[in-house]
């Protein structure tokens, strides 16, 4: 492996309990250069992003929904596990705000929770134009300015810091009406 890889394996929404859910799954790969910076202890930093849009015909989209989840990961050498914080709200070093912190025995663990994103509430179905036409628009990527000074410098030269993805999806209009 020589280099961080994203690739979008699955993407679905459903509607449940009046909203619309997003389901992913990635396929998340990261380079040696990354996993030698989480072993020495630096935190990594990841986003996801969402947005529904409502196709006009006489204007730009319309925005009805934007949602994002931000992830931290970093590696304790004292426990020797792996720490994984999700938040939807932006977090940083400086504090950890509302997230929720999760620990691992091993990186592989705490990556399959990156890897599938599943009942992600969008927005409330009433929010939905039931004649109108909806997209999905889906964004993962690490966020290379969260990390120290010199790992934001090195990364503009390595590849395996440079790990983004976007994909677009068509709502199927609701089926019952």
């Amino acid at each position: 492996m020589l280099a961080s890889t994203v690739d979008l394996t699955e993407m679905r929404t459903e509607r449940t309990d009046g909203a619309l859910v997003l389901h992913t799954t990635l396929r998340l790969e990261l380079g040696p250069a990354v996993e030698e910076a989480l072993v020495k202890g630096v935190p990594v930093y990841f986003v996801a992003e969402a947005e529904v849009l409502r196709d006009r015909w006489y204007w730009y989209d319309r925005k009805v929904a934007s949602v994002t989840r931000y992830y931290r990961l970093v590696y304790q050498p004292l426990t020797r596990q792996w720490r994984l914080n999700v938040s939807g709200e932006p977090l940083s070093s400086a504090g950890l705000g509302g997230s929720i912190a999760q620990s691992f025995d091993n990186l592989s663990y705490a990556l399959s929770m990156i890897r599938r994103q599943s009942g992600w509430r969008l927005t409330e179905l009433s929010e939905l134009d039931p004649d109108a036409r909806h997209n999905l628009t889906y964004r993962f990527r690490l966020d290379v300015a969260q990390l120290p000074r010199p790992f934001q410098i090195a990364a503009g030269s390595q590849a395996d810091w440079s790990l983004s993805l976007s994909r677009n999806l068509r709502i199927n209009p609701d089926p019952v009406r």
